[in-house]
C-alpha cells in the first residue's frame, strides 16, 4: 500500500486563531496513532512510518504549531511549552482519545513527554525517538560539559535572525544538518522551510531549557534545581528507541531515566544519528511494530487490545 498516495490532510482548530495541519492515512476506525515531528521536519519526516503502518492503524502524522501548513503566530509568547502541549490535548480529544499511541521524535518529543506526564488517560502508550525528558535534559543543560557543548546550536537559533540566516543560500545550513536527503526529500523540504521558519526557532526562544547564554550564570542550574520530578513522571508503558551517534543529544540524557519513566524500555541503535526515523527507518518500524502488537493494562485495568 502507498500510504502517501492514499493519505489526506485533516485540519483541526486547537486554540483561538490556531490551525494545525495533519496528513492522514490508514483505515478509518482502526486503532489511531498520532506522530508528532521535530525541527526542522513536519509530516512528511514520518513517511516511511506512514506506508509501514497505515494498512493497520489509522495514522496521524501532524504539522506543529509554527511548522509547514499550520498556523504560524508571529510571538514568542504563543510557542510557550504549556500552548504547544494544549495543542496535543486538543488534536488528541478531537481523534478521540485514548490514542493507541503517540509517537514522537525531537521537539515533537518533548512536548510528548509532558503531555503523557499531564494527561496519561489520553493515550495507551507512547513511543519517543532521540528527544529527552525535561529532567535529565535540564540537569545535563547545568551540569554536564558535554551536553552543554553539543547544545550551543539551541542559543544560537534563540537570537533574533536566527532564521533568515538558515534560509539564506537555498538553505545550505539547513540541508547541511540532514546526513542524507534525496531530490524528491530537498524539494518537499524547501518547500515547507519556504513557509516559514521563525515558528521554528521560537521553539528554541520560548523554553526554558537551554544551556546558560553569555553573561549567565547559575540559570540553567537553577531552572534544573526547580522542576517539580514527581509531576514529570509517565507512568504509561514507553518505547523509547535512541540513535547513540547523535552528535547534539547524548548519551547521559538516558540516565537515571526508569527512575521518572518506570514502564520503559529502551532501544539503543548504535550507528543511528538524530535522523533515525529517515535514515534508520526498517529499524525504527521493527521496534514500533513490536511495541504496538503488545497489549497493555489501561487506567481503568483492562487490556487496550491486540489486533489481530
Amino acid at each position: 500500500m502507498d500510504a502517501n498516495a492514499a493519505a489526506h490532510s485533516q485540519f483541526f482548530d486547537t486554540a483561538p486563531g490556531i490551525r494545525l495541519h495533519a496528513r492522514v492515512s490508514g483505515p478509518e476506525g482502526a486503532p489511531t496513532l498520532l506522530f508528532v515531528h521535530g525541527f526542522p521536519e513536519f509530516w512528511f519526516a514520518w513517511r516511511r512510518q506512514l506506508a509501514a503502518f497505515s494498512p493497520r492503524y489509522r495514522c496521524v502524522a501532524l504539522d506543529l504549531r509554527g511548522f509547514n501548513q499550520s498556523s504560524q503566530p508571529p510571538s514568542v509568547a504563543d510557542y510557550a511549552p504549556k500552548r504547544l502541549v494544549a495543542d496535543l490535548a486538543a488534536v488528541v480529544d478531537a481523534l478521540g482519545a485514548p490514542l493507541y499511541a503517540l509517537i514522537a521524535h525531537d521537539w515533537g518529543g518533548a512536548l510528548a513527554w509532558s503531555f503523557a506526564a499531564q494527561h496519561p488517560s489520553r493515550l495507551a502508550r507512547l513511543a519517543i525517538l532521540n528527544a529527552p525528558h525535561p529532567v535529565p535534559f535540564a540537569r545535563a543543560l547545568a551540569h554536564d560539559a558535554e551536553q552543554i557543548a553539543a547544545s550551543q546550536y539551541m542559543n544560537w537559533l534563540r537570537r533574533e535572525g536566527s532564521e533568515q540566516v538558515l534560509a539564506a543560500e537555498d538553505f545550505r545550513r539547513l540541508f547541511a544538518m540532514q546526513d542524507t536527503m534525496d531530490d524528491a526529500e530537498r524539494a518537499a523540504y524547501r518547500a515547507a522551510w519556504q513557509r516559514g521558519l521563525s515558528g521554528g526557532c521560537n521553539y528554541y526562544r520560548a523554553s526554558p531549557l537551554h544551556p546558560d547564554e553569555a553573561g549567565e550564570t547559575g540559570r540553567a542550574a537553577a531552572f534544573a534545581a526547580s522542576l517539580d520530578v514527581a509531576r514529570t513522571r509517565v507512568e504509561v508503558p514507553t518505547q523509547l528507541i535512541w540513535g547513540m551517534a547523535d552528535r547534539a543529544l547524548r548519551p547521559v540524557l538516558l540516565d537515571g531515566l526508569e527512575a521518572l519513566v518506570p514502564r520503559l524500555r529502551i532501544e539503543r541503535i548504535a550507528d543511528a544519528g538524530h535522523w533515525l526515523l529517515r535514515e534508520h527507518a526498517d529499524e525504527v518500524n521493527a521496534v514500533l511494530a513490536r511495541f504496538l502488537a503488545e497489549p497493555v493494562a489501561t487506567n481503568a485495568g483492562t487490556a487496550d487490545g491486540r489486533l489481530t
